[in-house]
């Protein structure tokens, strides 16, 4: 009888690394991090101002193009007349124009008038007036061309401001409080936190090379104004029962098309440790992130893998030395705040938060404002988490013809609900990514609601996105609408929505639902918001917020 034929053992395969450079995977796993690697992208501006600016757009190197500029708050926008179906299935070389979007950033969201009224200069000049507000206190530019980047940078920085990693896998701009260190109800002022992250952090090329970009949130307001529960770090104001006020630090927020709230460390940050602390989670995140795969490069995979304690290990025994002290939770508002209309500040003054449509600005009504600003005085401008505007330290003599003033050049301190509260990314007017038109739509959808439901007496936000990645923050509204291509009653493809219901943030916060599959077209978009909004009016109980409503009726009823 023949023996038995032997085999031989498979060898396990080794597991395959995330890319995390911490245990030792250091090679480049995709084109991104080849990039990076090949040059930091940081350098790219010595480029844009030696050749590029000189040569034109056709000169650009494409890893430059399509990567390291962005290092420098600049993207292609869409080429004009291409439709959503064609996203997903286009090169990026037939997707993308000649012509540029540009980031200003505007950490904390401070302007003073000087930067308020360059900004619009600049945008009138060099960018076809197009200006909008984005949910990060920015202020982005459409239509520049490379020829004139160099001149724009100039006169930016020539006031104070900057492009500089406005976007990339690196440091995004800090979101700060509108209100810091004038609200009478503050807890902690995180102005002086912003400030300097931002001078010793920004620009360093040790923080410039992340696995993606990494999004921050310092406020000690009690609203929560900058979202802190969907940011990738969030310092949140609280007071310690024994140190006093500073900061609770929670990480690992954020949406897209995998949302997650950020998580507690229990750790309580005394003011000055708070750009050290900043530090320590951006080394984690650089050393420990995912890299292997775009779709997991962000922090909040590593949170959730790792769990907060084993985070907080790592921060402390590896990159603060120190353990760090141990803190109460903060208090939870019922809503984030906005800061919309007339609010007496701590010194008796008042701010006025004013709401443009969407986000929708231009450089002319930036320019209006700083007239408006300088004609009563006043020196200082915010942006907010929330597409908003506000003007600072108003007499109490003088608000309502400060009010009158912005109604005249068309920003609202006492706009309808649903002016207050819809949001909406770029859209496909210039966004590679979008699939349909988020601004026009949702101005639209703002007047017609107006004029349907002007008896609204209760927030209910609508945010409208041109794609599943949540610029808009789709999953935390009210009414959440992510666009793309449906069919209507004719069987033909249109614009449309998926729509979400009932996301929140603040004391419950959580994702909206989707409703199996319900799709709304784009023309059918007010009358499906009208029918909604009047049947939780009619049915919502005493002190019944929308959220509360949508989770607890059946779904028939939101159809």
């Amino acid at each position: 009888m023949a023996p038995a034929p032997t085999t031989t053992p498979r060898r396990p395969r080794p597991k395959r690394g995330e890319g995390q450079w911490a245990l030792g995977y250091r090679e480049p796993l995709n084109a991104n991090e080849q990039a990076k690697k090949d040059d930091n992208p940081l350098n790219v501006r010595a480029r844009i101002e030696s050749i590029y600016a000189h040569r034109g757009f056709d000169s650009i190197d494409k890893s430059d193009l399509r990567g390291r500029f962005r290092w420098w708050g600049l993207y292609t926008q869409r080429k004009a007349g291409i439709d959503g179906g064609k996203t997903a299935t286009l090169e990026p070389e037939e997707l993308e124009d000649s012509y540029f979007m540009l980031r200003v950033r505007i950490d904390g969201g401070q302007l003073d008038v000087a930067q308020l009224r360059t900004i619009g200069e600049l945008s009138t000049e060099y960018g076809r007036d197009t200006a909008d507000l984005t949910d990060r206190q920015n202020v982005q530019y459409h239509w520049i061309r490379v020829e004139d980047v160099p001149t724009i940078w100039q006169r930016l920085e020539a006031v104070g401001l900057h492009t500089q990693e406005a976007c990339g896998d690196c440091p995004r701009v800090i979101l700060g409080s509108p209100v810091a260190g004038i609200a009478a109800d503050e807890i902690i002022d995180g102005t002086d936190a912003i400030e300097r992250i931002e001078r010793e952090y920004i620009g360093d090329q040790a923080y410039s090379n992340l696995p993606r970009k990494l999004k921050t949130a310092i406020s000690g307001h009690p609203s929560h104004d900058t979202v802190p529960q969907i940011n990738d770090i969030a310092f949140v104001g609280v007071v310690h029962p024994e140190h006093g006020p500073g900061w609770d630090l929670w990480v690992g927020g954020g949406l897209s098309t995998n949302p997650m709230l950020a998580q507690r460390l229990g750790a309580w940050i005394p003011d000055a440790e708070v750009p050290e602390v900043w530090a320590a989670v951006a080394g984690v995140f650089r050393d420990y992130g995912y890299r292997r795969l775009r779709s997991r490069a962000r922090i909040k995979f590593l949170v959730a893998d790792w769990g907060p304690e084993k985070f907080r290990q790592v921060m402390e025994d590896e990159y603060l030395q120190r353990p760090m002290i141990d803190g109460p939770s903060p208090e939870l508002p019922e809503v984030p705040g906005d800061h919309v209309g007339v609010h007496r500040q701590k010194d008796g003054r008042f701010y006025i938060g004013a709401a443009p449509v969407v986000g929708r600005v231009s450089g002319t009504l930036l320019t209006q404002l700083a007239d408006v600003a300088e004609r009563h005085g006043l020196t200082r401008i915010r942006t907010t988490a929330h597409q908003k505007l506000l003007l600072l330290d108003v007499e109490e003599s003088d608000v309502e013809a400060v009010v009158a003033d912005l109604a005249a050049i068309g920003l609202e301190a006492r706009p309808s609900q649903w002016r207050r509260n819809t949001m909406a990314c770029t859209g496909i007017e210039f966004c590679k990514l979008a699939i349909v038109d988020t601004k026009d739509r949702a101005a639209w959808l703002v007047d017609e609601l107006q004029q349907r439901v002007p008896e609204l007496d209760v927030p209910i936000t609508v945010n409208v996105n041109g794609c599943p990645n949540s610029c808009a923050r789709i999953q935390t509204a009210d009414i959440g609408l992510k666009g793309q291509l449906v069919l209507d009653e004719d069987g033909r493809q249109v614009e449309g929505f998926q729509v979400h219901l009932g996301g929140a943030l603040g004391l419950e916060a959580g994702f909206g639902r989707k409703l199996r599959a319900h799709k709304v077209t784009a023309t059918e978009l007010p009358d499906y918001v009208e029918k909604l909004s009047r049947t939780f009016l009619e049915q919502r109980a005493d002190g019944e917020t929308f959220a509360r409503w949508v989770a607890r009726v059946d779904e028939e009823v939101l159809r």
